[in-house]
């Protein structure tokens, strides 16, 4: 069985699996050749099976970079030399099936319970011939690994469902990932927004995975006490350079041989920070400025060295001790280890990823009453509304414009309802990435699959509305007049929709996204025979091309004709020959009939497809185009930050101890 022999495979891996990387640099462009940042600066460590690792460091100094570059997810314009190697294999982590990478961000449908959570995931990631009681059993144990028994029939919860806490989230991210039981974890910053309980049960928790046999690395800005103890290895960066790189049990007493001891009442990784981060120069000032008398000249000797220097006393200190020996012979013999690991098989069918997607988004927009059911609420409700103002409209002289705002009434009322969808879009878009980073799925199947699960929510919207409206209003009489009637007011909310889809996937910002869909939106209405007839509009632009290239012209011209060829309406002068509507096409609303309301709508189906293609290429591209975008934001922000305070002291090279090293606050030249 497929699954059962992924699983021997697994046990097999985790007694060989290693992990090491030699010289790794990594430099950022902002695009100019002449302007380049190191961001790592050759640095070299391994990583074994059994134990959990976390990279420590001030803001900037390089964790999550180191983390991106050995899980192979830098983006392209950031140049890496030097080898990360698993196993023998130098090949690319990303897309492998061994190696895992869980983000800062948990983000979920709300409305689905945990344990449907990780059911969905598994039917998306295992093979395809898995039973239902084989994932059924994995995840059960992933639940019970991760500690989420008690809450396994909670949901999620969202903006009107009260669901599980943060760290229970976080737990479910990381449940996930180990669902395809990776060899490698790599983890961003897996306590961030968690009290220190929820802090210490998820680091529990990835101990017992890490001593499962895998490999657990996490970045993590400033730990407690009791989670830095859970931790067997510690990566200590500063300014992209290694600090110190060994067990974590032994940091303590490598800064104590450097000169800096840790008082007895100070949380090692609160000191490790204190001695490398440049913001602790200015704690340094303050605390200088308030000492009227020192202890003693080596106080002040201690007081007035800079971090700076205080970096780069431990960076030699760690080249030149046996921690850097350990590291490098044991990278040597990683070296000869040159069986690769057997590659488990978690090919999932396209057929199962987008029948499992469009099951688990329909099940959403159902339980989310905001989602579909509240907006199908008020269109029942508007649509009522418009056919008593425009009851029984009939064939009088007046009925002629009344008809036609009577159209541009109602496709402007099917038009701004769909906004209302926008923020749930983004809920998804959220999930979406998150999923696609863990290579779930790809953009097409999720972009096919919202299209099939909102299918049932757009079809009762059309027929409802359109059932109350053309019979309030009194359109046009015959089935297929009423037929068109919906099945236009079908594809136009659906080209609506994609339309706001489009404008979501471009800005990640929600209330910029629904300002940008309506002022889109707008725009469209402009040539569409709403405010003026397409006779009476400018030429240049918005006749030509606009009113070709707006979708809302081409379904409120089909519905003229759908309503007005075959009619005849009362002339304005007793007597005279009635009007036709055909002339009325012409002569008032300048829409040709040469050509049927079928083509109209045909036009309609081609601006569906065309958006939701759109809206694909959107998501295929723009995590790129946003990555280079973001790694010169980060360019800029390296060369344009304040200057350090380090220039404001007076430095010094002396490193005695003062009498009072072993108490709290006079240990370090920060305090």
């Amino acid at each position: 069985m497929e699954l059962q022999s992924n699983a021997d495979i697994a046990v097999e891996n985790k007694r060989r699996v290693c992990l090491f990387w030699e010289d790794l640099t990594v430099v950022a462009s902002n695009g100019s050749n002449s302007a380049e940042k190191e961001l790592l600066k050759g640095l070299s460590g391994y990583a074994e099976p059994n134990r959990i690792m976390a990279l420590i460091g001030p803001s900037g100094s390089g964790k999550s970079t180191l983390l991106a570059a050995l899980a192979g997810i830098l983006p392209s314009n950031v140049r890496m030399s030097g080898n990360v190697v698993l196993n023998g294999s130098t090949r690319r982590m990303t897309g492998c099936k061994d190696v895992c990478y869980v983000t800062q961000e948990d983000y979920f449908l709300g409305t689905l319970t945990v344990k449907e959570t990780l059911t969905y995931a598994a039917r998306l990631r295992l093979p395809s011939d898995t039973t239902r009681n084989e994932i059924e059993k994995v995840v059960t144990n992933v639940l019970a690994e991760m500690g989420l028994e008690d809450s396994a029939e909670t949901r999620l919860g969202n903006w009107h469902l009260r669901g599980i806490s943060t760290g229970e989230k976080r737990r479910l991210s990381i449940g996930i990932e180990i669902l395809t039981q990776p060899h490698v974890m790599f983890l961003d910053e897996p306590t961030s927004g968690l009290d220190s309980a929820a802090s210490f049960y998820v680091i529990s928790s990835l101990s017992n995975i890490a001593h499962d046999g895998r490999i657990v690395i996490c970045s993590i800005h400033q730990p407690s006490g009791e989670i830095f103890n859970l931790f067997d290895d510690l990566v200590l960066l500063a300014a992209g350079e290694a600090v110190y790189f060994g067990q974590a049990n032994m940091a303590v007493k490598f800064f104590a041989d450097a000169g800096f001891p840790c008082p007895i009442r100070r949380n090692p990784p609160e000191h490790f920070l204190r001695c490398v981060s440049p913001e602790f120069d200015s704690v340094t000032a303050l605390i200088k400025s308030k000492i009227e008398n020192a202890a003693s000249s080596s106080l002040n000797s201690l007081m007035n060295m800079t971090t700076e220097e205080i970096k780069s006393e431990l960076v030699m200190n760690y080249k030149n001790s046996i921690h850097s020996a350990n590291a490098r012979r044991k990278i040597r013999e990683m070296k000869k280890n040159e069986e690769p690991l057997v590659e488990k098989i978690y090919d999932t069918s396209w057929q199962k990823q987008l029948w499992t997607l469009t099951n688990r988004s329909f099940l959403n927009m159902t339980r989310d009453f905001g989602y579909y059911w509240l907006r199908i609420v008020f269109y029942i409700i508007i649509s009522v509304s418009a056919g008593c103002l425009l009851f029984n409209i009939g064939t009088s002289n007046e009925a002629i414009i009344s008809r036609g705002k009577c159209d541009g009434f109602i496709f402007g009322l099917m038009i701004f309802l769909c906004l209302g969808g926008v923020p749930f879009y983004h809920e998804e878009l959220k999930v979406f990435k998150r999923e696609r980073f863990g290579k779930h799925y790809g953009e097409a199947i999720f972009v096919l699959s919202h299209f099939l699960s909102s299918l049932p929510f757009v079809l009762a919207i059309s027929l409802s509305s359109g059932t109350i409206l053309y019979h309030m209003v009194n359109f046009h009489s015959g089935f297929s007049h009423y037929c068109y009637f919906c099945m236009n007011i079908f594809c136009f909310i659906s080209v609506t929709e994609g339309c706001t889809l489009l404008v979501a996937a471009l800005l990640p910002e929600l209330l910029v996204a629904i300002g940008t869909a309506t002022g889109v939106i707008v725009f469209m209405m402009v040539p569409s025979n709403v405010f003026r007839s397409l006779a009476d509009l400018p030429k240049f632009f918005w006749r030509y091309p606009m009113s070709y290239l707006s979708y809302i012209t081409w379904s409120i011209q089909g519905q003229f004709k759908n309503d007005l060829i075959g009619l005849e309406f009362e002339p304005k002068v007793a007597g005279e020959t009635k009007i036709k509507g055909e002339h009325i096409l012409h002569a008032m609303f300048g829409i040709s009939t040469d050509y049927s309301k079928w083509w109209d709508l045909g036009v309609v189906v081609c601006f569906l497809i065309c958006y939701r293609v759109l809206y694909y290429l959107a998501l295929k591209h723009k995590e790129r185009a946003s990555s280079l975008l973001q790694i010169k934001r980060t360019f800029l922000h390296i060369f344009l930050r304040r200057p350090s305070l380090k220039d404001k002291y007076t430095s010094s090279k002396r490193h005695h101890l003062h009498p009072l090293a072993l108490q709290e606050g006079l240990n370090s030249p920060m305090s």
